[in-house]
């Protein structure tokens, strides 16, 4: 007997495009006029669009990743792609030794371990949030806190939040988390890709966060985890505040802006 595998929608890329208040065929003409503006002309289009977020497709060639990168201001590994690893083989280097180098045709998917079925979904987090975190910074000795209104995709038992536009309490630092729910229990990992022109220059930061869902499902508080510059690990408190359970264009929009 076979089976058909589960196609895994890309929650990612549906909650950033949502983010930028961008319709489908927006979103892929915005695609086809960076193309343009990277030399690289592609034919983005709606339909391509929906077979990234439908799961259909799965990867996507450099010349879409390129023009992705650049229109959503994200890195690829962060817009819910599957990570392509090129296979490898062994060829003479012509002065007795072997070499490795990318095989020229075919590339396998990066493996990971098999998703069980989730859940049924008997509520929904998706909505807008208010996030905060603190955090030390070493080289300023003092503590801060960032804060994000995040649009949050919920379906089965994951969760995507990506920053809105312009709604960070550091101008320019969009942060996402890829979290997994486990009854009352959330557990995943963050990104933050703080300002070029800020204190950290443009630095990306990650790590990992688990947080506890209140019983109201109004406040998920819980801590992340993350490494430091001097390669220690630093951690502290994070929570997400429901808003809003509306993800209309007129709510993305009236949340587009720094919390206060």
């Amino acid at each position: 007997m076979t089976t058909t595998a589960q196609v895994q929608t890309n929650d990612v890329l549906r909650a950033v495009r949502i983010g930028m208040q961008l319709s489908q065929d927006e979103f892929a003409n915005g695609l086809r006029k960076t193309g343009k503006e990277l030399g690289e002309p592609n034919d983005a289009s709606k339909r391509l669009v929906q077979r990234w977020e439908s799961g259909q497709t799965r990867t996507c060639r450099p010349l879409y990743a390129r023009a992705l990168q650049r229109f959503t201001g994200r890195p690829i590994e962060a817009l819910g792609f599957a990570l392509a690893v090129p296979a490898a083989r062994v060829h003479e280097d012509g002065t007795g030794g072997h070499d490795m180098d990318a095989a020229a045709s075919g590339v396998a998917e990066a493996s990971g371990t098999p998703e069980t079925a989730p859940e049924a979904q008997a509520v929904t987090y998706s909505g807008i949030w208010l996030s905060r975190y603190e955090f030390y910074s070493s080289g300023r000795d003092a503590a801060y806190e960032g804060k994000h209104h995040v649009l949050v995709v919920h379906r089965g038992n994951r969760l995507t939040a990506e920053s809105l536009p312009g709604a960070s309490s550091n101008p320019g630092s969009p942060l996402h988390l890829d979290l997994t729910a486990d009854r009352n229990i959330v557990t995943g990992s963050w990104i933050e890709q703080t300002a070029g022109d800020g204190y950290y220059r443009g630095a990306r930061y990650h790590g990992a966060i688990q947080m506890l869902i209140e019983p109201t499902g109004r406040r998920m508080a819980g801590k992340w985890v993350g490494f430091g510059k001097d390669f220690d690990v630093n951690t502290g408190p994070w929570e997400l505040r429901l808003l809003d359970t509306s993800t209309s264009k007129a709510t993305v929009e009236r949340y587009s802006r720094p919390p206060e």
